[in-house]
């Protein structure tokens, strides 16, 4: 059976290949039939919907942009994590994000959940209690 990290590759590659025949041969390989991807953007249920997801970001979304790792994968209990963005043709990072997945006994992907950008900072309203102060962050007042 694969490792995580070859089931995400081989994920990766479907989301760079351009050709819908080679595209969807890889997610055959890595995307459960019923699997689930969502963003803030949308969703796509089943693999066939994903397929035709992938063909709108590179069709309408992000014409000739590529999306590149930005780490490895955490992985652990079946879940995993990675970074990524999105890359101009000119080499410019325009988005990037987070996705959060989960794979199946067989080695194939049954969800990603993906979120884009940082995440949001810390609202003032917050008790100072439950949050890490500047000074706890830099190490000082130990």
């Amino acid at each position: 059976m694969a490792t995580v990290e070859e089931i995400v590759l081989t994920y990766a590659a479907a989301w760079a290949e351009t050709d819908e025949g080679k595209r969807r041969a890889l997610l055959e390989k890595s995307w459960a039939e019923n699997g689930i991807y969502t963003d803030p953007t949308g969703e796509a249920v089943g693999r066939e919907a994903l397929v035709h997801r992938i063909e709108g970001f590179h069709q309408q979304r992000f014409p000739g942009h590529r999306i590149l790792g930005t780490s490895g994968v955490d992985d652990h209990h079946g879940r995993l994590r990675f970074t990524w963005a999105v890359v101009s043709p000119e080499g410019r990072r325009v988005l990037e994000g987070v996705d959060f997945g989960e794979v199946r006994s067989d080695g194939r992907l049954i969800s990603i959940t993906g979120f884009f950008g940082p995440p949001r900072q810390l609202p003032s309203s917050w008790p100072a209690n439950l949050v890490l102060s500047k000074e706890q962050a830099h190490g000082e007042g130990n």
